[in-house]
């Protein structure tokens, strides 16, 4: 599974603004990302187009499985790769930047393997 880096952040964060917000709109990923609302409002055409949100006529956007499961992903990496990163020594500002960077570029089978790998040392 492959996708767009602007994508998996979007739907990241349309996952991490579900979590507090009894519904997400578009103003709120654009204050959330700190971009235009006409950027954000082009991206939600996109990823409803590939079914990853559904938008209703109110304007509430909701993932859909699909987009959940990537938003999931990407989400759960970026916890990690902070949480090992800030472990390690690294400013936790620091370490959530570069966690952001990382999240999107590991392969599904190196990410596994690092976190097999940090859990089995911290359970050591």
């Amino acid at each position: 599974m492959s996708y767009n880096e602007s994508a998996e952040n979007y739907l990241e964060t349309i996952l991490i603004l579900s979590k507090t917000l009894p519904v997400v709109r578009s103003v709120d990923v654009a204050t959330k990302l700190n971009f235009k609302k006409s950027s954000v409002s082009v991206a939600m055409k996109h990823l409803r187009e590939k079914n990853h949100i559904t938008v209703t006529e109110a304007g509430f956007i909701y993932l859909t499985d699909a987009g959940r499961e990537i938003a999931e992903m990407i989400y759960e990496r970026h916890e990690f790769i902070t949480s090992w990163l800030t472990s390690l020594g690294v400013a936790p500002d620091i370490a959530a930047e570069d966690a952001c960077k990382m999240e999107h570029i590991l392969s599904r089978e190196s990410f596994e393997a690092i976190k097999t790998y940090v859990n089995s040392k911290q359970n050591a």
